[in-house]
């Protein structure tokens, strides 16, 4: 293993399911780490910076679904979110929490490399530029570690999936972005699962830009069509 593959930390308490998915993703080229504690693993976090995160919900020491919003918010890798849960309204819950895809036990280790995969190449393929920020009607969005910064200096966080609909406005700045385009975009199966979580991030991401609700100056909604990013942006 080296340190240019893509590493995956995987969290959950059941050691044979680490144990599986550790052997198919470093069968598969990835260098994996496991945890079978919540306490352990944000510890890691601490001190590595993995590309994707695998999170199982039932957790002996932390409630899952509140791990996987404070990663969302803090954490740059790709979430994942490996539950028996399967109720749609937990998927929607793990999405709209910042999860970028959700996998239901049991499940073939098969598909898990393969959602990983599908995950890391669109992060690659998603951006049609390199830069790492861009600034845009008095802001300045540091994609490089997740932090919007005002003209006066004040910094808000955003999440690795806010951070994926940021970048997807900023680069297409003035023009009609459709759901269809956003779902091509930022991967994930369409349905209302997918819409709503847009719906909260699109939210999210207008309330920390300080945007009127009723009334939004930059991410303005085209009901029936999609959305329309408003501003002149610069990147660098």
């Amino acid at each position: 293993m080296t340190a240019d593959q893509p590493h995956v930390a995987i969290l959950d308490d059941e050691p044979e399911i680490r144990r599986m998915l550790s052997d198919a993703l470093q069968e598969a080229g990835f260098r994996t780490t496991c945890y079978g504690r919540a306490t352990e693993f944000e510890a890691a976090l601490r001190r590595t910076a993995p590309d994707v995160c695998l999170v199982d919900l039932g957790l002996p020491d932390r409630d899952g679904l509140a791990l996987v919003h404070r990663l969302a918010l803090e954490s740059g890798a790709a979430i994942i979110i490996i539950s028996g849960r399967a109720q749609v309204q937990d998927r929607v819950t793990g999405l709209e929490l910042g999860a970028d895809d959700y996998i239901i036990k049991p499940f073939d280790p098969a598909e898990v490399v393969a959602r990983i995969r599908a995950r890391l190449r669109k992060g690659r393929s998603g951006a049609a530029n390199t830069a790492n920020s861009a600034s845009f009607a008095g802001w300045k969005a540091h994609f490089e570690r997740y932090m919007l910064v005002d003209d006066s200096g004040r910094e808000t966080s955003f999440s690795h999936a806010e951070g994926e609909v940021l970048r997807l406005f900023l680069e297409s700045p003035n023009r009609l972005i459709t759901r269809a385009q956003m779902q091509e975009s930022l991967g994930g199966a369409a349905g209302d699962s997918f819409d709503r979580a847009m719906d909260v991030r699109i939210s999210r991401l207008r309330t920390k830009l300080g945007e009127d609700p009723k009334n939004p100056r930059l991410i303005k909604t085209i009901y029936g069509a999609g959305y329309i990013f408003l501003g002149d942006v610069r990147w660098s």
